[in-house]
């Protein structure tokens, strides 16, 4: 029996992520040396939510932090830049920074600044904001921290419960540019029931990234027994997608998440004869091909792609680097 390997495409990078880590990389490469002892730059939060990313950018001097408290006022007078992580932050935040005259590199991803300025825009024009998204989650702190008394965040259909608005309420529904479109639909069909005046986004919010995956996956899972999805913990499209193919799988199989190759148990592949994987949006694919290695070393020999559609997104740097 011959064991073979089906590759997800797209996967991997997203144009958000890419731009992000090449914000901190220009930096980086950039940088001249330092007599002050100071870094070439500083990170608020992960850049993307990859611990590989994150400790290769932190093995070439970028310091990490998670608020902006840690960065000293030496930095600041030195000009030291300061990056925000491709997930937004909030105004809080930007105040802060303002305040102490930080210099700021904004890398958020632009999809994710969209929702920021339509949360402004329904807030000028007298909304209720219902925000789907991971309470936590870098991305939805920064969202519903541009109005937090208009922006109400839930994350199951089961929420919808709480919430209290009267037919006199304008109301509107955004969501987390990771969740997909199967993620939320119970949550919005849950909504419409409660609250049948309810407006949706004037276009999806849903990143384009997010939703090739998915698909992609779905696919795969057609043709496998077991996946393997690529991605940290704490990335929310990569758990997704991971639930995506566990779902698309059925009785079929079972999917697993991993950081890497390293953390691939032998014992998951018994008696399976094809093996799915991909990537989280935030994964390099240096770690992917790790995982195939591993399932060649294991007998799995033959490799193909299966792909729904070629990405040809592309975000310029931020302002701040675009003459570097």
């Amino acid at each position: 029996m011959t064991k073979r390997i089906v590759l997800a495409n797209p996967r991997g990078f997203c144009a958000g992520v890419d731009r992000a880590i090449q914000t901190v990389d220009t930096i980086l490469r950039t940088a001249g040396p330092r007599a002050d002892g100071l870094p070439p730059v500083y990170v608020r939060r992960q850049i993307v939510h990859n611990k590989h990313v994150v400790e290769q950018l932190a093995g070439r001097g970028a310091v990490f932090v998670e608020e902006l408290n840690e960065i000293p006022d030496a930095a600041a007078e030195a000009g030291i830049p300061v990056v925000f992580s491709a997930h937004g932050v909030s105004p809080a935040v930007q105040r802060e920074a303002d305040a102490r005259g930080l210099s700021i590199v904004d890398a958020t991803c632009p999809l994710v600044g969209k929702v920021h300025r339509e949360v402004l825009r329904f807030v000028r024009e007298g909304y209720e904001i219902v925000y789907i998204g991971h309470n936590g989650h870098d991305e939805a702190v920064g969202v519903v921290g541009e109005s937090p008394e208009h922006v109400h965040l839930i994350e199951h259909a089961a929420d919808v419960d709480r919430l209290d608005f009267s037919e006199s309420t304008k109301l509107v529904l955004l969501s987390q540019t990771t969740l997909s479109v199967d993620e939320t639909a119970d949550v919005i069909a849950a909504l419409q029931r409660r609250f049948p005046w309810i407006e949706l986004p004037p276009s999806s919010d849903i990143c384009y990234a997010t939703s090739n995956r998915q698909e992609a996956v779905k696919l795969v899972a057609q043709q496998a027994d077991c996946m393997v999805i690529v991605g940290s913990a704490n990335s929310s499209n990569s758990v997704r997608l991971m639930e995506v193919a566990n779902e698309a799988l059925g009785a079929c199989g079972e999917a697993h998440r991993v950081d890497d190759a390293a953390e691939m148990d032998p014992a998951w592949f018994a008696g399976v004869s094809t093996v799915g994987v991909s990537s989280g949006a935030s994964v390099p694919d240096e770690l992917v091909a790790g995982v195939v290695e591993r399932l060649q070393e294991l007998g799995f020999t033959e490799v193909s792609t299966v792909e729904t559609i070629q990405e040809n997104m592309h975000f310029v740097l931020p302002k701040a680097l675009r003459s570097v």
